[in-house]
């Protein structure tokens, strides 16, 4: 029995030697001593959990109680002979940091010894977990990116407990220069730095919307100037190239503003701070954009108009594919910004760490419903990429839409922009124009065949109608492969006998120039060869058709 119960000891022991290989690091960092050199504490602190000695480092704050703060600093890296000094300064820096750079909420913090995360859902990789260290916030300085930790230290004479850890209280002063109080706030009587509501001392209060005047100022007087400038441009692209930014620019001085003078004279509390830098970089961001793509739609869209009839030419393709690769990578460009903004905003709230997974979920929830609720704008945006793709309709292309002949003006996310012969713009849905069929007629080649439709007589002498119409092909300029034109006679009814004649265009708006002078010179040499004919059914053929009466009469009336 005695070898059995000694190589169940053994098993028990290569066990919990290879579960502790396997399972990582222990629950606790194993120290000498922590804070030998600070005299003892007073009053009760509770560093058995990481809720609790956020508890008691807030609480102490509150009293201004720096001494028994520095005991929830590890002080590891500090000589123990200038720990009673440094150690309540430390504490009083660092809360400083907490108060203008970081948004805590102590209360969901783990309240277990282990820090077991057992209020995530289960997908997440921590839940179930017990962990040694916390990670609070990342801050930036102007080098690199600082974690504030509290971590579970164990020391040798001691049980394991709760503090900030070693690294965090070494890089506290590094920290206040960044987040502490400015030389101007430091300056503010007394009575501007106590607390007036919520987390806000009475200073911010008075502050926020004193700065926000001063950025609405500088953006009035950056909005005044454009438009000044706007005048004095050599060029009318660079008048709509001003005129276009003008409100970007005033967006983005009035962010720049606020930001500089909240910079350099004021650090705001972490509350106030959790909502103004994500805002200040959306804007930031939002301002840019526009800036980038209001100027590309202004030259897109002089270029366009001034050289829209030369874009419907045989040899401006070329042209075309350019301005509407230009008009997909703006559209492209948007989105990226867009996604590449979003981004950036969330890494510098931190909201993977702040908002925790269950919340994120919720948001991609909220992004499904929201998605479904705006599938037929999507859809359109998709269709204008597609558009822009597959060039089924390119910026200067002629086309038939729906009976009218337009030129495609815009091709924008949600609509195309097109320009009627007369000057009429017409707006189409994007889902529209990709779901019905159109004619391109500058897709491959912008020669296109017109044809002139004329009702005559059946006994019209259409080889007299030949001679004149190829008198006016031989002497027009327009038409191109004068051997393909030809006059056909297409159908006949009661009314007479329809013909058509045709000929080839270089473009659509040479075609619709010829093709009008051609049905007047047709009309015209019907009339005339119908009045030669006479008024009477024996003086000749006629060649126009005629309305038949048929009198209906009795004996009577005769």
């Amino acid at each position: 029995m005695r070898w059995l119960a000694a190589f169940l000891i053994l098993l028990a022991t290569q066990l919990a030697t290879s579960a502790q290989e396997s399972g990582g690091s222990p629950r606790f960092l194993e120290i000498d001593s922590l804070n030998s050199g600070l005299p003892p504490v007073e009053t009760y602190i509770d560093r058995d959990t990481p809720q609790g000695t956020m508890e008691s480092f807030i609480l102490a704050a509150e009293r201004d109680d720096w001494d028994t703060a520095a005991h929830l600093l590890d002080l590891s890296g500090v000589d123990p002979a200038i720990q009673p000094e440094m150690g309540p300064a430390l504490a009083a820096r660092l809360n400083e940091v907490i108060e203008g750079a970081m948004w805590l909420d102590w209360g969901d913090l783990p309240d277990r010894p282990d820090a077991l995360a057992d209020n995530v859902a289960s997908e997440n990789p921590l839940a179930g977990e017990p962990r040694r260290n916390i990670r609070l916030a990342i801050l930036e300085l102007p080098d690199r990116p600082v974690p504030v930790r509290i971590a579970r230290v164990k020391p040798a004479d001691g049980d394991p407990v709760w503090v900030f850890s070693e690294q965090t209280v070494g890089n506290i002063l590094a920290l206040h220069e960044v987040f502490g109080p400015t030389r101007f706030e430091r300056a503010l009587p007394q009575f501007l730095q106590e607390r007036a509501f919520w987390t806000l001392a009475w200073w911010e209060v008075i502050a926020l919307p004193i700065i926000l005047l001063l950025a609405i100022g500088a953006a009035a007087l950056a909005y005044a100037g454009m438009n000044r400038a706007k005048h004095n441009q050599p060029s009318q692209i660079a008048e709509n190239i001003v005129d276009t930014i003008q409100m970007p620019v005033a967006l983005m001085v009035c962010v720049g503003t606020f930001s500089l003078v909240k910079t350099w004279l004021f650090t705001f509390s972490g509350a106030v701070n959790i909502f103004l830098t994500p805002l200040q970089s959306a804007l930031f961001i939002i301002a840019l954009a526009l800036i980038a793509v209001r100027i590309v739609d202004a030259v897109l869209d002089r270029v366009v108009r001034r050289n829209m009839e030369e874009l419907s030419d045989s040899e401006a393709a070329d042209q075309r594919n350019l301005y509407t690769n230009i008009s997909a990578a703006r559209r492209v460009a948007i989105v990226i910004a867009f996604l590449v903004g979003t981004a950036l905003v969330l890494i510098q709230i931190n909201a993977f760490e702040t908002l925790g997974f269950s919340i994120l979920a919720s948001a991609g929830a909220i992004g499904l419903i929201l998605a479904f609720a705006a599938r037929s704008v999507l859809a359109d945006i998709m269709a204008s990429l597609q558009i822009a793709l597959a060039k089924t309709a390119r910026i200067g292309d002629a086309v038939l839409y729906k009976g009218q002949w337009c030129y495609v003006e815009k091709i924008n996310f949600t609509y195309v922009q097109l320009k009627s012969w007369d000057n009429r713009r017409i707006i189409v849905p994007v889902s529209e124009l990709v779901s019905n069929s159109f004619e391109n007629w500058t897709k491959q080649d912008a020669s296109l065949i017109k044809s002139v439709e004329l009702r005559l007589d059946h006994r019209a002498d259409v080889d007299r109608l030949r001679e004149a119409f190829q008198k006016f092909i031989d002497e027009s300029d327009d038409v191109i492969d004068k051997d393909s034109a030809k006059v056909q006679v297409i159908g006949q009814d009661v009314n007479g006998m329809l013909v058509w004649f045709l000929a080839s265009a270089e473009d659509p708006v040479s075609g619709w120039a010829m093709v009008c002078r051609l049905r007047e010179t047709m009309l015209k040499e019907a009339a005339r060869l119908d009045a030669e004919s006479g008024n009477g059914p024996s003086e000749g053929t006629p060649f126009l058709p005629r309305e038949r009466e048929m009198i209906v009469g009795g004996r009577d009336a005769a």
